[in-house]
């Protein structure tokens, strides 16, 4: 989604990006995490070609807060290629992941980090 995209869509997700696009929120990412939006992000286009997320991950790859992100000691997730959101958190100081990833979801909790969906997000800040 372009800037001009996410100023005119709606719904919990378009608007928790106007919020980090104010600087109302901070975007931590880490560079697996990175190259993961990359990937979505070209499957997404590839079905909706009216889309182009090259501003998207630009403004990404530009603006959201780096981090270097070690492993979990141990896998934490049922799906261990997920781990990786609880890594950057852990590693980026951050209280919250947002996700409407079930399994992620039910990891609310690990290590002071609180998971939660956009909607619950968005009603707490």
């Amino acid at each position: 989604m372009c800037s001009s995209q996410v100023s005119s869509a709606r719904g919990p997700a378009a608007t928790i990006l106007r919020a980090w696009r104010e600087g109302r929120i901070a975007l931590v990412v880490s560079p697996p995490i990175l190259d993961e939006y990359r990937r979505v992000m070209r499957e997404l286009a590839a079905q909706f070609p009216s889309i182009d997320p090259g501003p998207s991950l630009k403004l990404m790859a530009v603006h959201a807060r780096m981090v270097d992100a070690p492993p979990l000691p141990g896998s934490v997730r049922t799906d261990p290629a997920d781990d990786m959101f609880l890594a950057c958190a852990i590693a980026g100081g951050s209280r919250v992941i947002v996700s409407g990833d079930k399994a992620l979801l039910r990891t609310s909790g690990y290590r002071g980090v609180e998971v939660l969906a956009p909607r619950a997000f968005l009603s707490r800040v």
